[in-house]
């Protein structure tokens, strides 16, 4: 590998490991460091802004390795749109702090960037695309970033030589535009330089060798540098430098074209840029270059092309600022669309057409933050838009390496939400599909199907796949809801109440009622024991530690008190402890926990469970009858208690049974062994005919933990959140002795007092349900947004919880929900809207215990 990095350095004729730091600095132009606060490999945009934040954060020892020339790779030839709108939350967060940070760079460091701001429109040009359009305004009116719903007229003065006869509506984003990618790299990389970092080029990595400290050593031909920590930021190199380590990062480069024109007149006689447009239906981006026109389209999966054999067989040694052969007969069907929508194409000149590799995710998001599994490794990788990522997300994890913590919240770019179950096979479909998906419309609750299933299989997926619609957790295949006859099945999105809608109501009234059966298997779940499990779990949740065989919610916090995620407990024996968390965060509350461990000294065993444990959740007023049918063991309130864990037999076959029910009705939790998971299901659908048992689904859960006031993590909660604001007290033990993190900044803000809380709010709507982050107003000003909403089949009504000021969180306060477009009727009222089951069991014991 060492022989095949020299071959890019042809005046460095000897071993690697015998150059001294004086024929490093001849060679590089520098003093060589041999030791790092950071090392960061790879130097295009992405790279260059990390290298950039920290430095100017004030941080000391930052290196900077890159193994050609800065921008190699896919910055250079980038197309290098910029735009503050994602329908991400958060990401738009990313996209402001990037184009902020753009707008101030060049009087920074001197050094120009290209940076054009004429704004950006997205063309609706159908109904469904207005929705999409009006549904993004929703979750856009508490953000910072300015953003307008506009009509026809609008499109047309800021575009005037479009074809007006398709386009209904556009989304119009001042602010908007264009950089130059190589001008950028190149400030920041200034930047970088002025604030303390090193610059080393061409300086490739041929090895990385963890310490026991959990240092790095990082190998190159110059020497080797011990780094505290590393952040893998080589974009369509990131695999190769993943496994270095033993990782194989899910990431595939995707062959993306864009046609360049000659000096089109009719864009030469204009007086003002034009602003780039996103044809959403043509799926494609136009905007000016120069006084010509610069055409980028996505393909259809059909179509595109993945460059598979850099997976399988690697990056070529010297590709750096190489191209692939173009192919115009591959995107003529958007050519001609692009054409109808804006006619001066039809004359104007191709003077060049670029094609180049850009990577991708499964998803299309990139993999930000510390990856689990190995400490002190950072990755920056998969970013299909990282010339507008790359400022935001340098400042993102710049802030989380120096505080320890992320500055919000961004899980849905967790490098962990990726595990073994990505083979190659489920990445290639996956970013084709997302390639291809690039401009479809976005709807809530989407489901996309290529690549489905993984390995991921629970014990009772082969006897639900055809029963019901599924959706995609972390791999698993989770039934949402179950068809019966006369039902209309499979996905049908909409942005408005659909297919599902009323066998969710019945899958609603199967639980209050009668008894349901739920597979919960995608629920991430962790053993941890040993000498020091105890100290460690005590340290790193706010709550008290259940006793042995007792379950208890905990909540782990940041050191600045956020939730950084929710945790179910049991002590199973003494210093042996379940935990289970939600499908989505697997990973990420993996590595905090074992992050904790290995900084803190603590000898513990910490092992991931989550593909060995089958579970069933089972609920309803009838489910204990069900249960005692199959066992002996005594299932009464007395015998069996609420949050308490017990190992039973049912139908003869060991289960670990937890009393607890996330719809809020009676109910229990079961832990099986995965080979075991279908006879038990079998067992208890067989043993429940009489008592009316049936299946429900993850959408049915949802209205029913609603309805109970239940919070959710990722909604309600996350590192956005105190868990004070969130309504949260009693899970928080301030008093407790041990000093949990977080907890001296929890005293801090509960002495300071709250700006907002968590408020339950119920709204007058027609067809449509809140989905969460939709716009709250109260008096024509922004006042909150909302986190989760569901309808409540069991009050007839859509419900809600949202983030309010103070003042407007009082039962009874009136205010507006804007879905689609229109503000909706609101208001504050009391929570829960229906009592849990073990509340509405001890006030019946209480009003017979006066009687």
């Amino acid at each position: 590998q060492s022989k095949q990095s020299l071959k890019c350095l042809p005046d460095l004729t000897c071993d690697p490991s015998f150059l001294s730091s004086s024929d490093a600095a001849s060679v590089l132009g520098k003093r060589w460091k041999d030791t790092a606060e950071t090392v960061i490999i790879g130097g295009g945009c992405v790279g260059a802004s990390v290298a950039y934040h920290l430095a100017k954060s004030g941080m000391k020892d930052v290196v900077l390795l890159e193994k050609s020339d800065l921008t190699a790779g896919s910055t250079w030839h980038a197309a290098g749109l910029t735009t503050y709108y994602h329908p991400g939350i958060n990401l738009k967060k990313v996209h402001y702090d990037s184009l902020k940070l753009y707008e101030r760079l060049e009087a920074e460091t001197g050094q120009a960037v290209g940076l054009h701001q004429p704004g950006s429109v997205r063309i609706a040009s159908s109904p469904a695309r207005v929705d999409e359009m009006k549904y993004q305004m929703t979750r856009t009116h508490w953000h910072v970033t300015e953003q307008y719903l506009i009509g026809p007229e609008k499109v047309k003065e800021l575009f005037p030589l479009l074809n007006m006869d398709k386009v209904l509506a556009g989304l119009y984003t001042p602010g908007d535009g264009h950089i130059d990618p190589y001008s950028l790299t190149m400030a920041l990389a200034a930047g970088a330089r002025m604030y303390g970092a090193q610059i080393y080029n061409p300086a490739p990595v041929t090895g990385l060798s963890p310490r026991a400290d959990g240092k790095w050593d990082v190998q190159t031909p110059h020497g080797t540098i011990l780094a505290n920590r590393i952040v893998n930021a080589t974009g369509f190199w990131a695999r190769e430098v993943g496994k270095m380590i033993g990782f194989d990062h899910p990431t595939i480069p995707v062959h993306h074209q864009y046609v360049v024109t000659a000096t089109v007149p009719e864009v030469k006689a204009l007086k003002k840029e034009l602003p780039v447009i996103r044809d959403l239906e043509g799926s494609y981006y136009l905007r000016q270059e120069r006084d010509g026109l610069l055409f980028g389209p996505y393909e259809k999966m059909e179509k595109m092309k993945l460059q598979d054999s850099w997976v399988t067989d690697g990056v070529p040694p010297g590709f750096g600022k190489e191209l692939f052969e173009s192919d115009l007969d591959r995107i003529m069907e958007h050519v001609e669309m692009a054409m109808e929508m804006v006619p001066v194409l039809k004359t104007a000149d191709i003077v060049n057409i670029v094609s180049g590799p850009i990577t991708y995710t499964p998803d299309l998001l990139p993999m930000v933050g510390p990856h689990q599994g190995v400490r002190n490794y950072w990755t920056a990788i998969g970013f299909g838009y990282g010339v507008i990522h790359a400022g935001g997300i340098g400042k993102f994890l710049s802030d989380w390496i120096r505080n320890g913590e992320p500055p919000y919240d961004l899980i849905e770019c967790d490098p962990n939400r990726y595990s073994k179950w990505v083979d190659v096979p489920f990445l290639c479909a996956k970013a084709r599909e997302s390639y291809g998906f690039n401009n479809v419309v976005g709807y809530p609750k989407e489901e996309r199907f290529a690549g489905r299933p993984t390995y991921r299989q629970s014990g009772v997926y082969q006897l639900l796949k055809d029963k019901g619609s599924m959706g995609f957790h972390a791999g698993w295949e989770q039934p949402h809801w179950f068809y019966k006859p006369g039902d209309e099945t499979g996905y049908k999105p909409s942005f408005r109440r659909t297919n599902w809608f009323k066998p969710v109501g019945r899958e609603y009234q199967l639980v209050m009622e009668k008894v349901g059966v739920i597979d919960l298997t995608p629920f991430a779940k962790f053993i941890v024991k040993g000498k020091d499990s105890n100290r460690l779990l005590d340290r790193l949740v706010a709550n008290t530690l259940p006793k042995v065989g007792v379950t208890n919610i905990s909540h782990m916090l940041t050191p600045a008190g956020k939730v950084f995620a929710e945790l179910t407990i049991t002590q199973l024996t003494p210093g042996e402890f379940l935990l289970i968390t939600g499908s989505g965060s697997e990973g990420h509350d993996l590595s905090w926990i074992e992050t904790e461990a290995q900084d803190g000294g603590y000898e513990v065993d910490i092992s991931n469970v989550t593909e060995d444990i089958g579970v069933l959740g089972i609920a309803g007023p009838n489910s204990r009858k069900v249960l005692q049918k199959l066992t002996n063991e005594d299932l009464s309130d007395a015998g069996f208690k609420f949050l308490q864990c017990k190992s039973i037999q049912l139908a003869g076959i060991p289960v670990r049974a937890i009393r607890i029910s996330y719809t809020g009705e009676l109910g229990w939790e079961l832990y099986i062994d995965q080979k075991n998971m279908a006879a038990v299901y079998q067992a208890m659908m067989e043993a429940g005919k009489d008592e009316g048992i049936d299946n429900f689904g993850t959408y049915a859960m949802s209205s029913l933990r609603l309805e109970k006031g239940f919070r959710g993590w990722g909604a309600e909660m996350n590192s956005d959140t105190n868990p004070l604001e969130a309504g949260l007290d009693y899970f928080i033990k301030l008093n407790k002795p041990a000093d949990f993190i977080g907890k001296a900044a929890l005293q801090e803000i509960k002495a300071k007092g709250l700006k907002r809380k968590l408020s339950y709010i119920t709204l007058d709507t027609d067809n449509i349900d809140p989905e969460g982050n939709e716009t709250v107003w109260h008096n024509g000003k922004v006042v909150g947004n909302t986190t989760s909403g569901a309808y409540s089949y069991g009050t007839q009504q859509s419900l809600a919880f949202a983030y309010l000021p103070l003042e407007l969180c009082s039962v009874g306060q009136k205010v507006e929900v804007e879905l689609l477009g229109r503000k909706y009727p609101a208001m504050v009222v009391q929570e829960p809207l229906v009592l849990t089951e073990p509340t509405r069991t001890r006030l019946q014991k209480k009003a017979k215990g006066k009687v």
